[in-house]
């Protein structure tokens, strides 16, 4: 299981108390792995606000339900080409998702350092995608806090591979069926709603968060989707 760090010095403000469509509530506090995991439990997460440490909490919310993945023809006859992991290669899956060159890239070195913590402590986790010639294609990464999935980032360098990820994320966080689980996007893209991302009101969102946070996680010690 996950190991708890410290608690946090910095006290977020209740996002339940916020005007409808307000996405940054704070900025300022630190990176630390409590103040990240209190941001996840209270329906925030951070992202920079340019030069600051913004805490976001978009309204309405970008979801996946595990059990509506959606999987088109055309993408179930591309993952046969790939394997999946999990935690292989959190650096190298985190690095790829922080390349400056990729358009709209936020991961600093400083955020690259504060998901490697949360993932010496169990909580971040990796999901990797690996062509023929054992050649990372893509992946994702993000936070699991009980049933939970804050996904963070995810690239590709070949077609199809992040969406494999996705697909490999949900099979696994949704294997038993539990329909309190959830999977964060944040924002949904209309990349993720192809496959079957949707958009919540943030007030339903943070109804369903304590349900989702009471499940036990299931990617610690995991390899390979059922």
């Amino acid at each position: 299981m996950p190991i708890e760090p410290p608690e946090p010095h910095w006290v977020l403000p209740d996002v339940a108390e916020l005007p409808a469509g307000q996405e940054l509530v704070a900025v300022g506090a630190d990176l630390s792995p409590g103040m990240l995991l209190a941001g996840y439990r209270s329906g925030l997460f951070a992202m920079p606000d340019g030069d600051l440490l913004g805490w976001w909490s978009p309204d309405p919310r970008g979801v996946l339900p595990p059990r509506a993945l959606h999987v088109s023809r055309s993408l179930r006859r591309v993952l046969p080409r790939f394997e999946v992991s999990v935690d292989v290669a959190f650096d190298d899956v985190v690095a790829a998702c922080a390349d400056p060159r990729r358009p709209h890239g936020w991961i600093s070195p400083e955020y690259s350092s504060a998901y490697r913590a949360l993932h010496d402590l169990g909580w971040a986790h990796s999901i990797e995608v690996w062509d023929a010639s054992g050649t990372l294609a893509g992946g994702l990464f993000g936070v699991e806090v009980g049933g939970l999935f804050a996904g963070e980032s995810k690239f590709h360098v070949s077609t199809d591979a992040s969406k494999v990820a996705v697909v490999a994320l949900a099979d696994m966080i949704g294997a038993d069926g539990d329909p309190r689980r959830i999977i964060d996007v944040q924002w949904c893209t209309d990349h993720l709603a192809t496959l079957g991302a949707v958009e919540v009101p943030r007030a339903a969102y943070l109804r369903a968060l304590p349900a989702a946070l009471a499940c036990r996680p299931v990617l610690s010690g995991a390899t390979r989707p059922e």
